[in-house]
């Protein structure tokens, strides 16, 4: 769900940048302090215990409001450097303010010349190498974002170069798509090795059936018949969509339905960008966190409740305490979700047999009394006990404690364009549909539900839903 970093990384990135701090007032203390003749010396009126608490929540705020902790991807290492510099100086003059107010008014002027300097050479070199380290793992493809182009002719080759240019943000290409008119240039080479892919035939079959995070149309808008069709269909199924302008926007009559709009620069290029998924960073960012957090203490405090139920599956049924099967992430990432095993081992080959009996509409299958479960599996399922080792995939970034549930690969290929928007959000432990009937609604309603969550979804939303949950729990409505 958190579309740009982790809430993981953010967070200790923001540890580190206190901790560095604390270390600078405390150097800059002691610095004045043992200064030769006259400079030397510190004014005994003042608590500086005091004095460093308002310097930690004044550089804190600062660089939250500057942007300090915004993605780095679009950033060069200059702009990393003069972003450090804007908020190492605008939280030395909210501390000189604060401080100010609350009578402190005749600390060392030296003093804090010493602090700020020892503070924005520190902090710019710890985000230099931070940068260098995140900008060289993206090069190697590491947390990438890949990206669809609408055209291939000079606007789209500026984009590309532009992409290119920056390899370090960790942006891919994956391919060009023309108008359907242009199928003799499908397989040419746009740049290097981005060629195009196919026509807007192709279009709704991409979006489905890879992985892509972005579309981004570098083409007039005026040249793509029904073009607020194509714009609508990325929408609903929930993907970023940026336009690189052509002053003809206002002639495709379209009103986005769920997305907001923004004006945005993307790698020096400006854009219009269109995003269905919640917007506020800051309560994303605390999410992130409550995830880790969470996973981590309920795997620390249910470790004993492991080891029984691996022991029960252990004792009562051949074959591994866990399950693991492929599901569909964030805008369709494959990843492993564990679980703890519920059904003989053999109960993938078994469900061609039972096909018939399936109690679900839609592409989901399930059967309330599905004779591949254990006993074991069975008590499992109905407290939801079988679910717990998920805690592991929120804790490697795949899941979250609260957002829809992670669908199987082959259910998503029979999806309606509208029901791919859930896979917008990082699939979770329990979501509305966990606390409102699973089995006793339709699939429709299931998909409804999930896109309610998206579309309201708040931390208090979360908190709601995390507890209605524990209470299905306890009364054993699980499936």
């Amino acid at each position: 769900m958190l579309r740009k970093q982790s809430g993981l990384f953010l967070t200790i990135h923001q540890i580190i940048d206190l901790i560095i701090i604390y270390g600078c007032f405390t150097i800059a203390y002691y610095t004045k302090i043992y200064l030769p003749g006259d400079l030397g010396g510190l004014a005994s009126q003042y608590n500086y215990n005091t004095l460093l608490l308002i310097a930690l929540i004044s550089f804190h705020t600062s660089f939250r409001l500057i942007g300090i902790y915004e993605p780095y991807r679009q950033l060069s290492l200059r702009g990393v450097v003069l972003k450090t510099l804007k908020g190492t100086l605008s939280g030395t003059i909210g501390m000189i303010i604060i401080g100010y107010l609350m009578h402190f008014d005749a600390v060392s002027r030296l003093y804090i010349i010493i602090f700020f300097c020892y503070s924005f050479v520190a902090l710019s070199l710890f985000k230099g190498i931070l940068y260098i380290i995140l900008a060289r793992s993206r090069s190697h493809d590491y947390n990438i974002r890949t990206i669809l182009l609408i055209g291939s002719r000079q606007r789209a080759l500026d984009f590309i170069k532009a992409t290119r240019k920056r390899k370090s943000s960790g942006y891919r290409i994956c391919g060009c798509l023309e108008t359907n008119d242009q199928e003799e240039l499908v397989g040419n080479r746009v740049h290097e090795s981005i060629k195009i892919i196919g026509t807007m035939k192709r279009f709704k079959e991409l979006l489905e059936q890879e992985t892509i995070d972005e579309v981004v149309f570098g083409i007039p808008l005026k040249k793509i018949e029904n073009v607020h069709e194509y714009i609508y269909l990325a929408e609903e199924m929930g993907k970023n969509v940026r336009v690189l302008p052509d002053f003809q926007i206002n002639k495709i009559k379209y009103l986005p339905q769920t997305a907001t709009v923004n004006i945005e620069d993307f790698l020096g290029v400006t854009t219009l960008s269109l995003s269905s998924i919640p917007e506020n960073d800051n309560a994303l960012l605390l999410k992130s966190y409550i995830d880790y957090v969470g996973a981590f203490i309920g795997l620390v405090l249910l470790s004993p409740l492991f080891l029984l139920v691996s022991l029960a599956i252990k004792c009562t049924s051949k074959g591994p305490v866990f399950f693991s099967q492929e599901r569909s992430g964030l805008n369709g990432r494959r990843f492993k979700l564990h679980k703890f095993r519920t059904m003989v081992v053999n109960a993938e080959d078994l469900r061609e047999k039972l096909i018939a009996g399936n109690e679900m509409d839609g592409p989901v299958f399930k059967i309330k009394k599905d004779p591949r479960i254990t006993w074991v599996g069975a008590f499992l399922r109905k407290t939801s006990l079988d679910e717990l080792p998920q805690l592991f995939n929120i804790l490697k970034g795949e899941m979250s404690l609260v957002g829809p549930r992670p669908p199987i690969p082959a259910e998503v290929k029979e999806y309606k364009v509208w029901q791919r928007r859930r896979l917008s959000m990082k699939p979770g432990l329990t979501c509305i549909w966990q606390v409102s009937g699973r089995n006793s609604i339709t699939f429709e309603q299931w998909m409804n539900m999930d896109l309610e969550y998206i579309d309201n979804w708040t931390l208090g939303l979360d908190l709601k839903l995390l507890l209605l949950t524990v209470r299905e729990v306890t009364i054993g409505g699980g499936s």
